[in-house]
């Protein structure tokens, strides 16, 4: 069973950066693409950045030139670099897997706050 397990949310003031991890166990990384998905309050869940197997990367268009999203094949983790933040950055994150080969074969992680506050 694959788990996600995030780290790194805090409280940040405009302009400055926090680093999201998100630790994959369970199966073979590899095999997965990689998200980062973002709820603020009142708002619907919204993509923010994908990275694939390949290393293919993909933002949405509020988080380009600010955030950057890596992966570490021996660490088994996916990384969210977010620079110059925003008061709109304000969310919860959440790291998602999905299964290339099997792509209704979906996991979450548990979320991690990220406050971006004067």
């Amino acid at each position: 069973q694959v788990q996600l397990v995030e780290s790194g949310g805090g409280l940040v003031q405009p302009g400055g950066s926090l680093r999201l991890s998100c630790v994959f166990s369970g199966s073979f990384f590899s095999s997965y693409d990689m998200y980062w998905y973002r709820q603020a309050p009142d708002k619907q869940r919204e993509l923010v950045a994908s990275i694939t197997g390949g290393g293919i990367t993909n933002y949405a268009d509020s988080v380009k030139a600010r955030f950057a999203i890596s992966r570490d094949v021996a660490m088994s983790m996916v990384t969210l670099h977010m620079n110059s933040l925003r008061t709109e950055d304000t969310a919860v994150y959440y790291c998602n897997a999905r299964n290339v080969l099997a792509p209704t074969n979906v996991y979450w992680g548990q979320g991690t706050q990220v406050t971006v506050s004067a």
